[in-house]
């Protein structure tokens, strides 16, 4: 009886030793989420259960990590989380560069830049830095000028020139895609734009290059980061298989950072 209760202790033992590891990971849906369901196989052979939790906002992902609800995230670039960071109090740190999302410029009432007409409404994100970003590609546009062209978190209160007098809408980033037939012109994001079925290298009257400074991140605490959970994950999104499915998936759309 006592060999047989040592045979189960140690056969429980090594069940428990072996059990996978679960990793919980916000994501938006594309490209992030497809992403990271690319990697699931080879994290579970690596003894990591990698649990995806979808999100379709840029604030839930972050504040649940760092209330310790969820381990990690992979859907924003480092102004972002600098921004989010100093705003909200938190500490999160970045852990990999994965991708880039070249930021778009979109309309369904014009083909081309220069048919702008004045007084066009622009519909671009409130949050600061992804407004700014869009206020960047609108002066390299030609669209106006800012009085600071390196200030990442410019607001149309930053503009110097605004010749077309434009008339600004700050609106919630998800929602750009469903009022684009609202206004002359929109500035989303390209996992927003990817969602709503707009193909940026298509639709885009003007994308951001490949040299955007604004490389999409996996994110975690300090407490965390280190994890072997965390650094697997990180590994693994930066491999050439990972380049290669982001390059043949998106064609462009989205460009590895690695």
């Amino acid at each position: 009886m006592k060999k047989l209760l040592a045979t189960a202790a140690l056969l429980a033992a090594s069940l428990t030793a072996h059990a996978a590891e679960t990793l919980s990971v916000a994501a938006t849906p594309v490209p992030h989420a497809e992403i990271l369901e690319f990697v699931k196989p080879q994290l579970a052979k690596e003894g990591v259960d990698l649990q995806i939790k979808v999100f379709t906002d840029y604030v839930q992902p972050n504040l649940q990590v760092a209330q310790k609800r969820l381990d990690a995230n992979f859907f924003q670039h480092q102004p972002y989380l600098d921004e989010f960071n100093k705003s909200r109090g938190t500490d999160l740190v970045t852990v990999a560069q994965v991708h880039v999302e070249p930021f778009g410029i979109y309309s369904q009432k014009i083909k081309k830049l220069d048919e702008v007409r004045e007084g066009a409404v622009v519909a671009i994100p409130s949050d600061a830095t992804n407004g700014g970003r869009a206020l960047l590609l609108l002066e390299k546009a030609g669209l106006i000028t800012l009085k600071d062209s390196a200030n990442i978190l410019a607001t149309p209160k930053d503009i110097a020139e605004n010749p077309k007098k434009l008339k600004f809408k700050e609106l919630e980033a998800a929602t750009l895609p469903r009022v684009l037939n609202q206004v002359d012109l929109a500035l989303i994001n390209t996992n927003y734009a990817l969602e709503a079925k707009l193909n940026p290298t298509q639709d885009a009257l003007l994308l951001e290059g490949k040299e955007s400074p604004y490389a999409n991140i996996l994110v975690a605490r300090p407490d965390n980061k280190d994890s072997d959970a965390v650094q697997k994950l990180a590994k693994a999104l930066n491999t050439p298989a990972v380049k290669q499915f982001i390059e043949e998936k998106y064609k462009g759309a989205v460009v590895p950072a690695f």
